[in-house]
C-alpha cells in the first residue's frame, strides 16, 4: 500500500453535455470532458474557449463609473492639469502603473507616477504622499491596483482640492472612499460581465476607454501583471493573457528584450510559465527589496544601455531575494516547530524582528507548502510597536473574511480569500493568533489539512494519445481557474521504474495497461522507487505533455501523485544488513516481528529491541494487529499455522519478508522413500551395522551425506524398526508396519523443508500467492485480476 500525498477530488461531468460536444465538435470524449469542467456547455462556448486569440474584449464602458472617469481625465488633459498615477510595488502594481502612464501619455496628458516604498510607507495611499502630490501641483490622482480601502486618504485629498479616481480590484470593504469615481469590477451594483480582472486589467480597461480602441501595444505588460497576480485565467483574463503572450513574444520594449537576454529566455517561446516563474519574480524583486520605480522604468525605457543595466539589476535583486527567502523560511519553520507546532495550531502566526517585509509573503507561501496550514508571517518593528505581515491560506479557510472579523485589532488590512496583507500593534499579535485559531476550529476538519488534487478525468493508458496531447495545447494559457488538466489512471502495471537525476531524486517510469504504455517522469518522486513493489497495481495522477527529443514527439505523463491500494510485498530475503531499511521506515508505521528470541542479536538490531514483537506462539501471533502497518518479518515462522494466525486478524499496508534463518535444511537431502527402502534392505541383509564406525563409508558409497544416514537411522529407531547401542544398529525381527510420517523426526524435517521451500526459496510470485491465500481475504489471482 502507498498512501497518496493529497486528497484526490475527481470531477464528474454531465455526460449528456459531453456527448453533445463530442457530436457537435467531433472531438475526443476526453477533450469534451475537460471543456465541460471549464464551464463550456455549447459549441459556441467551446469556440470562445479554444480560440482566445480571436475573441473581442468587453466594452470598457460597461464598468460602472467609466464614462464619468474618462470625461474627468479628458478635461484634465485639455486643461493641462498634472496627473499622478499612484501605483503599487508588486508586479501587478508595476504593470498597472506602466499601462496607465503609457495610455495617459498617448492621450497627451502631463503625467508622472508615484509608487510608495514598501518599508517606509507600506501598501496603498498615505497622507504624506498625498500632501506631497498637492505640493507638487498634481490636481488629479489615479490609483492603480490599490485605493479601494483608502477612505481617510481620499477624504484628505478632497480637503486638499485634488480629485481621486480609484482603479482597483481588491476586495471591497464595508465603506467605500468618497473618490471622484471608482472603477472596480466588484463594486456594489456593478454589472460588468467579468469580475476577476487584475489591477492591470482594470487599468487596461481605462486605457481602452480613454484611447477609444484596444491598446494592443500594452497587452504584453497587461499579461505580465495578470499572470503575476494569480487571478483567475478565465473569461476576459484568458483573452487578455492569450493575446498578451502573443504580443510579448514579439515585444518591441527594449527593457523586456534586455531582461529576456539577461535571463537566457527565448522570447519566441515565452508562455505563462516563463512569465510566472522568470519575468514576474524579477519585476517583483525591486519592490520587495527597495524601490519599485526601476521596474516601471525597465518597462518604459527607450534607452538600450539603461535597459541592460536595469535588467541586470532586476536579475541580481531576484537572486538576493531568493537567498533571503530561503533564510527567513528556514528560521520561521524552526520557530513554528518549537513554539507553535502545527499539531496544536490550525493557523500559523509567526513573527520576528528584522525579517524583510518585502519577502514575507513568499515566505508565507513556502510555509503553507511545508505545513499546509493558513499562515501569517509578520515582520516586527519594535521601535514603532507594530507588526506588518502577509497571509496565505488553504482551501476551506477564507483569509479575507476571517481577518475581517478582526478589524478592531488591525490597523490596516486588505486582500483576497487566499492571500492578504495587514498591519497591527505588536501587543495584538497573540490575540490575532488566538482568534484565527478559534475560527479555524469551527471551520476546518482534519481532512482540510491534506492538500487537494483536483482531477479532471479518470482514463486508461490508451486514452492518453498524441492527438489528445496536441489538443490540450489549445487549453493554454493555464493558471488559476484553468489549471493544467490532471488525469487519473487506476490499477496500471509498472513496466519499468528507475531513479534519475544527478542526486537520484527524480523518477522515470513506464506504465502499462491492456497492451498500451506511456513514458512518465516524476520530479522529486525518486524515493518511490523503493516504495512500490515489483508487481504492484498503481494508481497515478499526472499531466499529459508532449516530449520532444531528437525531432521525435510523443506523449508523456508528468507525475503529480501516486497510490497503491493493495497490500504490497517487498522481497528482502538475502539482505545482509536490514538496519538501513528499518531506519528508513516511518517509526509510527513500522512493525518488526520475530519468531525466535535470538534473531534480533543475530541481525544486529538490538537498538530496536523495545519495539520488536516476539510471537512465541500461534496465540500470541493472532493477537498482533497489523492493520495499515509496514510489517517486517525478521525471521521464518516455525509453522504455517503461525503465519496464518498472524495474518488472520488484519491486513498490513506492506510486508517486508526477510525470513532470516541461522541454518537451513533445504539444500540438505530429504531422503525419499526409495532412500529408506534401500537402507532398510541393506540393514536386513547385514543384520547389524556399526553406524558410528562405518556410516561415513556407506554415505560416500551411495553419494549421500553422513547426516542423511544418521537421519534415516533415527527415523527407523522412532518407528521401532531397529535398535541402537553404542553406535551399532540392529534390525528388529518382524516389526509392525508403520508409515514414515509417524516418526516425529521425519515430520519435523519434512515440515522444515516445506517451510524453507515456501518462505526462503520460492519465487516472488509463489511467496505472494502463499501469503495472500493465507490471509484468506482473496486469492492472489483475484487481487491481480
Amino acid at each position: 500500500m502507498l498512501i497518496a500525498k493529497t486528497r484526490w477530488d475527481v470531477k464528474r461531468p454531465d455526460e449528456n453535455i459531453v456527448k453533445h460536444l463530442v457530436e457537435q465538435l467531433r472531438i475526443d470524449p476526453l477533450i469534451a470532458t475537460l471543456l465541460v469542467h471549464r464551464g463550456v456547455r455549447t459549441a459556441e462556448e467551446a469556440n470562445v474557449f479554444l480560440y482566445p486569440l480571436k475573441q473581442p474584449f468587453h466594452d470598457p464602458f460597461l464598468l460602472d463609473g467609466m464614462e464619468r472617469a474618462v470625461v474627468r481625465i479628458q478635461r484634465a488633459i485639455q486643461d493641462g492639469e498634472h496627473i499622478l498615477v499612484y501605483g503599487d510595488y508588486d508586479a501587478d502594481g508595476v504593470s498597472s502603473t506602466t499601462v496607465m502612464v503609457s495610455a495617459l501619455k498617448e492621450a497627451g496628458a502631463i503625467v508622472d507616477f508615484y509608487i510608495p516604498n514598501r518599508f517606509t510607507e507600506g501598501y496603498g495611499p498615505n497622507e504624506k504622499a498625498f500632501r506631497w502630490a498637492k505640493d507638487q501641483g498634481f490636481s488629479l490622482i489615479i490609483t492603480v491596483d490599490n485605493g479601494i480601502a483608502a477612505v481617510k486618504e481620499v477624504a484628505l485629498a478632497n480637503e486638499l482640492g485634488m480629485d481621486v479616481i480609484i482603479t482597483d480590484h481588491h476586495e471591497v470593504g464595508p465603506t467605500l472612499p468618497e473618490a471622484y469615481e471608482i472603477i472596480h469590477p466588484k463594486k456594489p451594483g456593478s454589472t460588468y460581465p467579468f469580475r476577476e480582472l487584475a489591477g492591470v486589467g482594470v487599468a487596461f480597461k481605462v486605457a481602452h476607454a480613454l484611447l477609444g480602441e484596444v491598446p494592443r501595444y500594452l497587452l504584453d505588460v497587461a499579461a505580465i501583471g495578470t499572470i503575476a497576480d494569480l487571478v483567475s485565467l478565465t473569461g476576459e483574463n484568458r483573452v487578455l493573457v492569450a493575446q498578451g503572450l502573443e504580443q510579448l513574444r514579439k515585444t518591441k520594449r527594449i527593457g523586456l528584450r534586455a531582461l529576456c537576454t539577461q535571463c537566457g529566455i527565448d522570447a519566441e517561446k515565452i508562455d505563462e510559465q516563463t512569465v510566472g516563474f522568470i519575468i514576474a519574480p524579477r519585476m517583483n524583486a525591486a519592490g520587495r527589496l527597495g524601490e519599485a520605480d526601476p521596474a516601471v522604468r525597465l518597462l518604459m525605457t527607450e534607452d538600450e544601455e539603461e535597459a541592460k543595466r536595469l535588467a541586470k539589476e532586476m536579475d541580481d535583486l531576484n537572486r538576493e531575494r531568493q537567498q533571503l527567502v530561503a533564510e527567513i523560511a528556514e528560521e520561521a519553520a524552526q520557530i513554528i516547530q518549537e513554539q507553535f507546532p502545527p499539531s496544536e495550531n490550525k493557523v500559523l502566526v509567526v513573527a520576528k524582528e528584522g525579517w524583510n517585509p518585502g519577502v514575507i509573503g513568499i515566505v508565507a507561501s513556502r510555509l503553507v507548502e511545508q505545513f499546509y496550514r493558513p499562515t501569517i508571517v509578520l515582520s516586527i518593528d519594535a521601535e514603532k510597536g507594530i507588526a506588518k505581515g502577509s497571509a496565505r491560506s488553504i482551501h476551506g479557510f477564507d483569509m479575507f473574511s476571517s481577518l475581517s472579523t478582526c478589524r478592531d485589532i488591525l490597523l490596516h488590512f486588505g486582500g483576497h480569500p487566499m492571500a492578504a496583507g495587514m498591519t497591527l500593534s505588536l501587543e495584538d499579535v497573540g490575540e490575532l493568533r488566538r482568534r484565527l485559531n478559534a475560527l479555524a476550529d469551527d471551520m476546518l476538519t482534519d481532512d482540510d489539512f491534506t492538500p487537494i488534487t483536483s482531477i479532471d478525468a479518470v482514463c486508461s493508458v490508451s486514452d492518453l494519445t498524441m492527438a489528445v496531447a496536441e489538443q490540450l495545447e489549445k487549453f493554454a494559457p493555464f493558471g488559476v481557474g484553468n489549471a493544467k488538466p490532471l488525469f487519473l489512471m487506476e490499477n496500471v502495471s509498472v513496466e519499468t521504474m528507475r531513479r534519475v537525476g544527478a542526486d537520484q531524486s527524480h523518477l522515470k517510469a513506464v506504465f502499462a495497461q491492456n497492451g498500451a504504455a506511456i513514458d512518465s517522469v516524476g520530479f522529486g518522486f525518486g524515493y518511490l522507487r523503493d516504495e512500490i513493489a515489483p508487481d504492484a497495481k498503481v494508481s497515478v495522477v499526472g499531466e499529459l505533455v508532449i516530449n520532444e527529443w531528437n525531432h521525435l514527439r510523443k506523449p508523456q505523463l508528468m507525475i503529480y501523485d501516486m497510490a497503491v491500494h493493495e497490500c504490497q510485498l517487498f522481497d528482502i530475503r538475502g539482505m545482509r544488513d536490514v538496519r538501513p531499511l528499518i531506519a528508513a521506515l516511518p517509526p509510527d508505521k513500522r512493525m518488526l516481528i520475530m519468531f525466535r528470541e535470538d534473531t534480533a542479536d543475530a541481525l544486529g538490531i538490538g537498538a530496536y529491541k523495545e519495539e520488536i514483537y516476539y510471537a512465541a506462539s500461534a496465540e500470541e501471533a493472532s493477537r498482533l494487529c497489523l492493520d495499515g502497518r509496514y510489517v517486517v518479518l525478521l525471521d521464518m515462522p516455525p509453522s504455517l499455522k503461525m503465519m496464518k494466525m498472524l495474518l488472520r486478524s488484519s491486513l498490513p499496508a506492506r510486508i517486508y519478508a526477510l525470513f532470516y534463518q541461522r541454518e537451513t535444511h533445504f539444500f540438505r537431502t530429504l531422503p525419499t522413500r526409495e532412500h529408506f527402502k534401500w537402507f532398510y534392505a541393506f540393514l536386513r541383509k547385514r543384520g547389524m551395522f556399526n553406524l558410528a564406525k562405518h556410516g561415513g563409508e556407506l554415505a560416500r558409497a551411495r553419494g549421500w551425506t553422513e547426516e542423511t544416514v544418521w537421519f534415516m537411522a533415527k527415523v527407523f529407531l522412532e518407528l521401532e524398526f531397529i535398535t541402537q547401542r553404542d553406535g551399532i544398529v540392529s534390525l528388529v525381527p518382524q516389526p509392525a508396519k508403520r508409515d514414515l510420517s509417524e516418526s516425529p523426526t521425519y515430520r519435523l524435517k519434512q515440515a522444515q523443508y516445506e517451510l524453507e521451500s515456501l518462505f526462503l526459496y520460492s519465487t516472488y510470485e509463489q511467496l505472494k500467492r502463499c501469503l495472500f491465500e493465507m490471509k484468506g481475504l482473496h486469492t492472489y489471482e483475484e487481487a491481480n485480476a
